[in-house]
């Protein structure tokens, strides 16, 4: 059977097995969360309705609570500058919530970069796509001590000039420009050049929120992984294909089955896609419980 052939037959097991809706519901919500995050920032501009003000960097909800992003308020220490107290109080509040949800689930579940990212794997697997620069996962963080470093000798926040999370999102607000041609480079070399290369190996903020996330409770488990029939359709769809491995092949050497790599985005895709039900969302004491 031909590569193309494999990549459109992804999925189709657990079609037959569950119906076509079990096998996207964590998709859809993610994508029901993405655009209903963006439709909340929207609804001021367009409907004059300011539930929240602001953008993905800084905001305000109600006129009461803010919310600021901790990569930012983090960088901006470096330049030396102390931020108001309600840029740390919002950052300390999306701070914690990244820290018990999973850092990554802003890649995953937030970030509009992510809908794009997402298109070009999508668009690569039907196209047959195989060939793929690889890339060091180390790279971002390389990239992340960069972005924190430049402002101590800068004494600006460099990174938010070029940052295509910033750009994409208050684009779509208040108008994009000239950024749109960011957002086509990262899913052209996404598409065409390194197979999520810029989520899995590229983006600071996904290396910050993967650090964020590092001990948080919630993660993804192959809890029935002795169901497991080896199609490989978990690491075609998931966009951290490393982490899967030791969770779900670890049993003969005592690894247990939670998935508690931080660079898991707690998508949901591998619990979607499987058509064992092997996955699900699960606890990272639940290792333990099972020793």
């Amino acid at each position: 059977m031909s590569q193309s052939a494999n990549n459109t037959a992804i999925g189709q097991d657990a079609i037959v097995e569950k119906g076509w809706f079990k096998t996207h519901q964590w998709l859809l919500m993610r994508r029901a969360t993405q655009l209903s995050i963006l439709g909340l920032f929207l609804l001021g501009p367009l409907a004059g309705i300011w539930w929240i003000k602001g953008n993905l960097s800084a905001s305000l909800f109600l006129d009461t609570i803010p919310m600021a992003d901790p990569f930012l308020l983090l960088q901006t220490l470096f330049t030396g500058h102390l931020p108001e107290m309600t840029a740390i109080i919002g950052a300390a509040i999306i701070f914690g919530f990244y820290f018990f949800v999973g850092g990554r689930v802003f890649c995953s579940w937030v970030c509009p970069v992510n809908i794009v990212t997402d298109s070009a794997g999508w668009l690569r697997r039907r196209l047959g796509l195989r060939k793929s620069t690889q890339l060091s996962r180390s790279l971002r963080y390389w990239i992340l001590a960069m972005c924190l470093i430049t402002p101590l000798f800068t004494g600006y926040v460099v990174w938010e000039l070029v940052n295509p999370v910033s750009m994409l999102h208050r684009g779509l607000i208040f108008g994009m420009g000239m950024g749109w041609t960011l957002i086509a480079a990262i899913f052209l070399f996404d598409l065409f050049v390194s197979r999520r290369g810029w989520c899995g190996h590229i983006c600071p903020m996904g290396a910050f929120y993967s650090l964020v996330g590092k001990f948080s409770p919630l993660k993804v488990s192959a809890s029935d992984r002795s169901k497991c029939n080896d199609c490989m359709d978990c690491y075609a769809v998931c966009p951290e294909p490393q982490v899967i491995r030791p969770a779900l092949k670890g049993a003969a050497n005592g690894v247990g089955p939670v998935i508690i790599a931080s660079d898991c985005t707690n998508c949901g895709r591998c619990i979607d896609i499987c058509a064992k039900n092997v996955f699900h969302y699960s606890s990272r004491f639940a290792n333990k419980a099972e020793k």
